[in-house]
């Protein structure tokens, strides 16, 4: 997974194809217990492109993206943001999957 830096790195990044981006922090409980699962999700998806970005670190964007709660997940086509999973309850790895194959119906059809 792609950390991003920056916004304009975001903004790039998301630019072109189907994307995901996990909004998450390092002290966040939630979002540590995912990481193991976050290899096997990305291996399951292969149609997406997964970034990571740090909610401390690129905080303005979270605001603009209205984003309070982690781990949060945006997913993208083409710069456009298609859906999202966010909340500030905890995801289970079968939510992000669910999430993930609903969003890339909504890109096949």
């Amino acid at each position: 997974m792609k950390a991003l830096d920056s916004k304009q790195m975001f903004l790039d990044e998301i630019s072109t194809g189907l994307s995901v981006v996990m909004f998450s922090a390092d002290w966040c409980p939630d979002c540590v217990v995912i990481e193991p699962v976050l290899p096997e999700i990305e291996e399951k998806f292969k149609d997406y492109t997964f970034y990571y970005a740090d909610r401390d670190q690129l905080i303005d964007l979270c605001g603009e993206l209205d984003i309070f709660g982690i781990p949060s997940f945006i997913a993208f086509f083409n710069g456009q943001e298609l859906d999202r999973f966010v909340s500030k309850d905890r995801k289970t790895k079968e939510e992000i999957e669910n999430f993930l194959a609903g969003v890339l119906q909504k890109v096949t059809k």
